[in-house]
């Protein structure tokens, strides 16, 4: 359960990024409140999973999907810059995270 509640989180890291980007400097209400709620989520739902997951390799987990997953929104929503060597550094965090998790 800790797991599944960690990679939830690590999503939720990319929601209130996206959303504190939208909020124009928290000038926007709307997603102002987005940030807010799924900052406190996210957050709560990483410290229930280091209650069970070891904690360099938990937030390591947290921060890579949370990175990914805003790259990723950036690259295709944003229209960020989709170039080979960007790809191959999140193939890098990918695998950092993963070697992480098979050295526990």
């Amino acid at each position: 359960m800790a797991w599944l509640v960690l990679v939830v989180s690590g999503v939720l890291e990319t929601v209130w990024a996206v959303a504190m980007q939208a909020s124009k400097g928290f000038s926007r209400p709307l997603p102002t409140a987005v940030f807010g709620v799924t900052v406190v989520l996210s957050m709560c739902g990483l410290a229930y999973a280091l209650r069970s997951v070891p904690l360099g390799t938990g937030y390591a987990v947290w921060v890579a999907i949370g990175t990914l997953g805003t790259a990723i929104y950036g690259m295709v929503a944003l229209g960020d810059p989709v170039t080979v060597a960007r790809v191959a550094f999140l193939a890098m965090i990918i695998g950092g995270v993963v070697g992480l998790k098979m050295a526990h």
